[in-house]
């Protein structure tokens, strides 16, 4: 016990001392937590939203956004059920999905499972600790059976980056597809990550058609949502990346089409992190 206080201590540390500005961006966040089907609960905080398995057998989470946010993410968790953590699955290698890996692997004893190039790239940065890598990497996918349910992980091609899971909770009739959706908003595809615009569609079409008609969907960033929600998003994509591919194909430069825009019906799909003229050069550069 007294080496875990003493390396929860170091820690910290290294994460609360990076900066006071850091520590004020965190400070107000509040984690808050909904039932979603089953033994599947969905965590709200800063980042990409949380997938939690909770019962008997122990706990599961999907992603764990923020480092100077794991305790807050460890209560809330406390809150939902007091069984021992177990495992952590990263969707892709973003830090707002993965921020929190030393804490649940060093102090609550998770094991954390990511595709092989999350490790890799999470490797790759200067800054990175031993403690923040995924244990357990696969190819394809790994399947748990936890909870009374079949928790299927499935590596899917490029798309948001070139390291995405996503994860079905069949019994549930959850969906957890990381950042491959993002819910009522225009979305980061990561072409500095391996992301491509036309993987990013082709796995969503694919997930959706996966879908049944009442599967409820822990988008990577968003509100819960649903099959048609999730379509919505997909055909604004679709719709956006054709309006920019012509304006490309008539020659207009990226400034062009960034001041010709995409008209008033997508205005309300821009937000803080990725506004009209990000996505369109996102569109414009990705295909």
């Amino acid at each position: 016990m007294r080496a875990k206080i003493i390396l929860f201590t170091a820690i910290t540390a290294l994460f609360s001392t990076s900066s006071v500005i850091a520590q004020d961006r965190f400070a107000d966040v509040e984690i808050t937590s909904q039932p979603v089907s089953g033994s599947v609960h969905m965590l709200e905080g800063m980042g990409g939203n949380i997938g939690v398995s909770a019962g008997d057998e122990g706990i599961l989470i999907i992603d764990d956004q923020f480092a100077p946010l794991a305790e807050k993410i460890a209560t809330a968790i406390g809150n939902i059920a007091k069984t021992p953590m177990k495992y952590v699955v990263n969707t892709h290698y973003h830090g707002d999905h993965t921020g929190s890996n030393a804490y649940f692997k060093e102090i609550k004893g998770s094991t954390i499972f990511a595709h092989d190039n999350v490790r890799k790239r999470l490797a790759s940065k200067e800054d990175h600790t031993h403690a923040e890598l995924p244990v357990v990497t696969y190819q394809q996918g790994v399947t748990f059976h936890f909870n009374g349910d079949t928790i299927k992980v499935m590596h899917l091609p490029a798309g948001h980056t070139d390291s995405d899971s996503v994860v079905w909770f069949e019994e549930a009739n959850v969906l957890h597809p990381g950042d491959l959706f993002f819910e009522g908003r225009f979305p980061y595809i990561d072409l500095n990550g391996g992301g491509t615009v036309a993987g990013y569609i082709k796995n969503a079409t694919k997930l959706i058609s996966m879908l049944k008609d009442d599967t409820k969907i822990i988008p990577g960033h968003g509100k819960l949502a649903t099959k048609a929600d999730y379509q919505n998003a997909l055909d604004m994509i679709i719709n956006t990346a054709a309006m920019v591919k012509s304006m490309k194909a008539k020659g207009m430069s990226l400034e062009d089409a960034v001041t010709k825009g995409l008209g008033e019906k997508y205005q309300a799909w821009s937000w803080s992190f990725i506004n009209e003229e990000k996505w369109i050069a996102t569109l414009y550069n990705g295909q």
